[in-house]
């Protein structure tokens, strides 16, 4: 099995989010709450409505159960994953609280992995990503980004239920560049 890479880039996410938006409001929805919640694509797909609304009005947490660890997980929405769920909202693409956050067009069940595979993959290469991007991309991206801007290692290891820092390193991508930089950028 092949390992994807996290998205390092900011400009490349902006560049995904722009066209995944124009493509499919799901489609962004998906990658929005995948790179801002690191969850994993089996708890993603199956996310509905319900789970992140209440009436009409969009929560501020949600709490799933994992399909991989059968934990409960419970994780904050961000101001931009709750502007996207607004607009998706407003625009009528979910209705009912049952209804799966990403629904296939084929009928009331949520897109497969392997579709969201195909998403995730065709969107990067339209905007010049060529490494190996995978739906675990989204966790990873998320891992790495919350890593660059300060979150403890320690932290993250509990994030993704890793057993050392090492492990969870080595999942979002830190690469001897990335130390080396540390040494390079640090002027005291």
């Amino acid at each position: 099995m092949n390992t994807v890479e996290p998205i390092k880039s900011l400009k490349k996410i902006d560049d995904m989010k722009k066209i995944l938006k124009a493509q499919n409001p799901r489609d962004y929805l998906l990658f929005l709450i995948g790179i801002n919640t690191g969850l994993r694509i089996s708890d993603l797909l199956k996310l509905r409505m319900g789970d992140m609304i209440s009436g009409k009005k969009i929560k501020d947490y949600t709490i799933i159960r994992e399909k991989k660890t059968g934990k409960e997980k419970k994780f904050m929405l961000n101001n931009n994953v709750k502007k996207a769920l607004k607009e998706y909202m407003d625009q009528g693409y979910i209705t009912e609280s049952e209804d799966y956050l990403f629904k296939s067009r084929k009928g009331v069940k949520p897109i497969t992995g392997v579709q969201a595979w195909q998403i995730l993959n065709k969107a990067a290469r339209s905007v010049g990503i060529n490494d190996r991007i995978g739906t675990h991309t989204l966790r990873k991206t998320f891992g790495y980004h919350a890593y660059q801007q300060g979150t403890d290692i320690t932290l993250l290891q509990k994030v993704f239920n890793h057993s050392a820092p090492s492990i969870t390193l080595r999942y979002i991508g830190i690469t001897q560049e990335d130390i080396d930089n540390v040494y390079v950028n640090l002027n005291l």
